[in-house]
């Protein structure tokens, strides 16, 4: 407990070291030891052992003009090793640059332009915007875009959209399922063909599938049904730097804020936390207050550009009362034309 609370400490010294503007930093911490049994009912019993922690700082920087806040996370499905990849420090840092850079940010334009998506942003506009639409429940109800769709194309050829439970280390990673099922790598849409959806045992057997290994529950309260681990975009040939010498303006996305999905239609509507202009090239001025306004397979059908990178981002997906762990991610990416919401130029 010692050694959390100095962590805490530490992190709010750093953040407010950048800037006497930073007036206010929360630090969230917690982690968990769960030791999980499933007893199938066509099997032997399984064992999970899950660990994991998640931190979490938020900034806040005030001057005359107004406030503005940053927030950046670090989580893991393992112990504070994972802080030799992603220093909190660094967290604590990059959250009170942010909060103070959009103090002094003009307005995002708004209109139709191109928007290159950096790998850093994190993948959450894959994970709410096409994720969600492919677990195997909603579609069997009638409410993803993605129903009926299986084979077609619905995406770029450039894309190949994965969930794999078992990458080392990620937030949403397990080696069983809630229902006892082996966690495995779901290839869900592969070089912009459907391939395939997220199942628990219930889905699998009314569609004739095999579990995919994503029965998940919150608790043993709770029941098990289709749901996302760890989230991705698949890498692609293009360097992210080129991307953005290759696209003359428009809008730079670092960091993604929430949103809203009609998982039905496909539309959605987000936040841009943090954006910045592009002009000739190069990354301009920081913006505040751009939406990206769009349909989740026409984005994913117009993307031209996908990069060699993959960011990860981190959170707790909720879906029917229940909340999970998971992770997303995607490359640098570009849609040549979005409806950004901003002031009109």
């Amino acid at each position: 407990l010692g050694a959390r609370a100095d962590l805490a400490r530490r992190l709010d010294r750093v953040a407010r070291g950048v800037d006497p503007r930073v007036v206010q930093v929360r630090v969230v911490y917690r982690d968990h030891a769960q030791e999980v049994w499933v007893a199938p009912s066509d099997g032997p019993p399984v064992r999970d052992l899950r660990t994991g922690f998640y931190l979490g700082v938020l900034v806040v920087a005030r001057d005359e003009r107004g406030a503005q806040t940053g927030y950046e996370a670090v989580a893991a499905s393992r112990g504070w090793e994972q802080f030799d990849e992603e220093s909190p420090e660094e967290a604590a840092l990059a959250a009170a640059r942010r909060a103070v850079r959009l103090l002094e940010a003009p307005r995002a334009p708004g209109g139709r332009m191109p928007v290159v998506i950096a790998g850093e942003a994190g993948g959450t506009m894959i994970h709410e915007a096409v994720g969600h639409g492919l677990e195997a429940d909603l579609v069997l109800q009638g409410h993803s875009v993605y129903a009926g769709r299986l084979g077609e194309r619905v995406a770029s050829d450039r894309i190949t959209v994965v969930d794999d439970p078992t990458l080392p280390g990620r937030r949403g990673s397990y080696r069983f399922d809630d229902e006892g099922t082996p966690a495995r790598r779901a290839v869900l849409i592969e070089q912009g063909v459907l391939r395939g959806f997220l199942h628990s045992r219930s889905t699998a057997r009314r569609m004739g599938a095999a579990p995919t290994g994503h029965g998940r529950r919150e608790s043993f309260a709770h029941r098990p049904i289709p749901r996302m681990a760890n989230t991705f975009i698949a890498p692609g040939p293009d360097e992210p730097g080129e991307i953005l010498r290759d696209t003359p303006s428009g809008l730079y996305v670092t960091r993604m804020g929430g949103g809203q999905v009609d998982t039905v239609s496909g539309d959605f509507v987000f936040e841009v936390a943090e954006g910045f202009r592009i002009e000739n090239g190069w990354v301009g001025e920081p913006v505040r207050g751009a939406t990206l306004v769009g349909n989740g397979p026409r984005v994913l059908l117009a993307i031209d550009r996908v990069g060699s990178d993959l960011g990860f981002s981190v959170g707790t997906c909720g879906k029917d009362g229940q909340g999970v762990p998971v992770a997303d991610a995607q490359p640098t990416l570009r849609i040549p034309e979005m409806v950004v919401g901003g002031e009109a130029e």
